[in-house]
């Protein structure tokens, strides 16, 4: 039994009910639709997408409920385990490892009503990127001198 069954995606467009009685055979919950000139898809049931949404809301309310201790000691705790599930966050300044935590938690906590876990992948990416910058003293120096502000840049489309 595979978790995910690959697929050509031109398979579900010629012969749909023979695809999806492949999956079900397999037992894999999902079904990956490989496409040659775009992104990959996935098919799965609902019932695993519920699934997949009650384990990140359960994941995000321990995470608010750990923020929200009266002792104070909730969000101490995970700032001690934050380097173990982004070991990243080592090269931000202990200032900056604190912010991007509420602003992790809070976003979780946001998207529960939107079903969406966009904003949580690009606050990531962001912090991480910051992270990036912070390892690299030279890149770190460079970026932060004063200069000049040259305004915004143009689309690389509509450079000329």
């Amino acid at each position: 039994m595979s978790a995910v069954l690959v697929a050509p995606f031109s398979d579900l467009l010629n012969k749909p009910k023979d695809t999806l009685a492949s999956m079900v055979r397999s037992g894999a919950f999902l079904l990956r639709l490989r496409r040659r000139d775009a992104e990959d898809l996935v098919l799965t049931t609902v019932s695993r997408r519920e699934q997949e949404h009650a384990v990140v809301s359960v994941a995000t309310r321990l995470a608010v409920a750990l923020m929200r201790q009266i002792d104070g000691q909730g969000q101490e705790r995970l700032l001690e385990v934050l380097p173990e599930v982004f070991p990243w966050v080592r090269f931000l300044p202990a200032g900056d490892m604190r912010l991007f935590l509420d602003e992790l938690v809070g976003t979780l906590h946001a998207i529960e009503d939107l079903d969406n876990i966009a904003p949580v992948a690009q606050l990531i990416t962001e912090w991480r990127h910051t992270a990036e910058v912070h390892a690299d003293p030279e890149l770190a120096a460079a970026l932060s001198q004063d200069g000049d502000d040259y305004g915004p840049v143009p689309d690389p489309g509509l450079a000329a």
